[in-house]
């Protein structure tokens, strides 16, 4: 059985956040946040037919995140939740995930909106958002019922990064 993977950065998302805390925890409560992502010249010619594509899907590490118990409270919570029933970043690979809006591809630069992501984060992969394979109607959302309209008003509180925050 595989233990480890490794894989090579593909490029660094830019966003007008400098930190973790403060930052908008899901694109939807990030919509009209400019960013961009600047992928590495080696990939370039990956980027053919992207720009066919209204939304992109990032894949990216959380850089900044530490690792953190199986455990813990969401942001949009009190209660300790189990990591795989949320979207923290502290888990036992650091991946996010965050689709964004295409607005421009400048060379290698991809100009986008809807940006929930912190400056200067590695870029793991980049796919198209198709709604006919990526929308789904969920009949339920577990502990997420009734927690979120708090999206809006939801930010990054550094819980996180910060081992001395409540939460973790």
């Amino acid at each position: 059985m595989i233990q480890e993977v490794t894989y090579r950065v593909i490029g660094v998302i830019r966003s007008p956040f400098t930190e973790p805390k403060g930052t908008p925890i899901q694109p939807k409560a990030a919509e009209g946040v400019k960013g961009s992502v600047e992928v590495f010249p080696e990939f370039a010619e990956g980027l053919q037919d992207v720009g066919g594509f209204s939304h992109l899907i990032l894949l990216y590490h959380f850089h900044l995140s530490k690792p953190g118990p199986l455990r813990a409270k969401p942001f949009m919570d009190t209660k300790k939740r189990g990591v795989f029933a949320m979207r923290g970043p502290r888990r036992p690979n650091p991946v996010g995930l965050s689709t964004v809006r295409l607005v421009k591809i400048e060379g290698t630069q991809l100009l986008v909106q809807d940006v929930d992501i912190v400056d200067g984060t590695p870029l793991l992969d980049i796919k198209p958002y198709v709604p006919a394979f990526d929308v789904h109607f969920a009949d339920r959302i577990g502990w997420l019922t009734g927690h979120v309209q708090k999206l809006l008003e939801s930010r990054d509180n550094g819980r996180f990064t910060d081992d001395t925050q409540s939460g973790v």
